[in-house]
């Protein structure tokens, strides 16, 4: 089984995907870790190597293509990252996307990284504009556009339980075909 979970910073990504791959016994490997290796060997902030891969856009396609060919190859797998489920496409069983306001977002990134609640904000901003930008110029994909996703949970709507039952009943329905 291959299973997606993506959405943006502070949207409750991480949570639901740890709970997920333990719950179902899945391979959890996370796109934001591997992408905040890269910076950190770099030597930079996440926000300076996202203006770094604008500018060498191969970054972006090789940390993507390994998404594709663990996809591909893999099996009892769950991918998170932004794109995880545009580059699993076709094989995964459940796709994944979580959504929340974007000061609800970043209350969560500020409280998790000792940032103000505005860095925070100016920061996921600066961040979602670039991702959105390099997406569509890589690879034609429009990061709004949810309509491929099997299932899209708002996540300040429930607790992190409830997002987690919800996104659980749905691999398991898909599970017992």
């Amino acid at each position: 089984m291959i299973v997606t979970v993506s959405g943006p910073p502070g949207s409750g990504t991480t949570t639901l995907a740890k709970r997920l791959s333990q719950r179902f016994d899945l391979e959890y490997i996370s796109g934001g870790d591997v992408f905040r290796e890269e910076a950190e060997e770099r030597g930079v902030s996440v926000g300076e190597f996202n203006r770094l891969v604008e500018d060498e856009p191969e970054i972006d396609r090789e940390l993507d293509e390994r998404q594709r060919e663990i996809a591909r190859e893999r099996e009892d797998v769950l991918l998170e990252s932004r794109l995880a489920g545009w580059m699993a496409d076709e094989h995964a069983d459940v796709s994944i996307w979580l959504k929340a306001d974007p000061r609800v977002r970043a209350e969560r990134v500020a409280d998790r990284e000792d940032v103000t609640v505005e860095e925070a904000l100016e920061e996921s901003r600066e961040r979602e504009e670039s991702e959105s930008k390099r997406y569509m110029e890589l690879y034609d994909i429009d990061i709004d556009d949810l309509s491929m996703y099997h299932l899209v949970v708002d996540t300040e709507r429930w607790s992190a339980d409830a997002v987690a039952e919800i996104a659980a009943t749905a691999v398991e329905e898909v599970d017992e075909r």
